[in-house]
């Protein structure tokens, strides 16, 4: 018992923050009193560190601390990103990067006239942006919203479509899930809801998926045989 615990003592002496070792594991205090271990977070810091403090409103100094870490792992937790070790790396700045570009877009995402308006009614995919919007003409109907696209090797394609199907509970015999309003518009790819985040990568098999509330007004709004522009590039493909 006393090597035992003299061993146990040398091992929490060696989790320190800021140690050599690889990852520590913080403990934290949970019911009752006692400590459990929490997952892994890393003293690491990232190549991205001062951009991602800023995006979320950490002290700006470029050096990892043990509360930017449990930010940043938040921040991974909450949209997939993998590994979540609160690492301030090229992928974590990337979401965070396309969330800022989505917020310049404003009331405007058209404003550089990428997507066609002299159609009529005509759903935009700005791929670039990760972003969504349905135009009556020059007029904005409905967005802009995120969207979730192709990954890599399997690219949402670009050009001008049109809904050719529309499914209201759609099951993919593909992929072996639920696609609820699902209208689709090029082969297989389709506007359809999800209850993954919008910014969670890699990202889809080359649908357009969409937060629930989004898609069933997209539901509404479009109908069989109404234009579909998908234009730019996805970031990371």
């Amino acid at each position: 018992m006393g090597t035992r615990s003299a061993r146990g003592r040398a091992g929490r002496r060696s989790a320190v923050w800021g140690g050599a070792a690889a990852l520590a594991l913080p403990l934290v205090v949970v019911a009752g009193g006692g400590t459990a271990e929490a997952a892994s977070c890393t003293p690491s810091t990232g190549p991205y560190q001062r951009q991602v403090e800023k995006f979320l409103g950490r002290p700006v100094d470029g050096r990892q601390s043990a509360a930017d870490c449990a930010a940043v792992r938040a921040f991974q937790s909450d949209h997939g990103i993998s590994p979540a070790q609160g690492y301030a790396g090229p992928l974590t700045w990337r979401v965070m990067s396309t969330m800022l570009a989505q917020r310049a877009a404003g009331g405007t995402p058209n404003r550089a006239g990428d997507c066609p308006v002299d159609r009529g009614r005509i759903a935009c995919v700005d791929l670039t942006r990760q972003l969504s919007w349905i135009q009556d003409g020059p007029v904005l109907r409905y967005g802009p919203v995120p969207v979730r696209t192709g990954k890599d090797g399997a690219e949402t394609r670009t050009g001008s479509k049109r809904i050719y199907h529309r499914s209201v509970d759609h099951w993919s015999t593909l992929y072996d899930v639920s696609m609820p309003y699902a209208q689709f518009f090029d082969g297989g790819i389709a506007f359809h809801s999800t209850a993954k985040s919008m910014w969670n990568p890699p990202g889809s098999g080359g649908c357009v998926n969409m937060r629930p509330a989004d898609a069933k007004a997209y539901w509404q709004l479009l109908a069989k045989g109404e234009d579909v522009y998908v234009y730019g590039r996805k970031p990371g493909t």
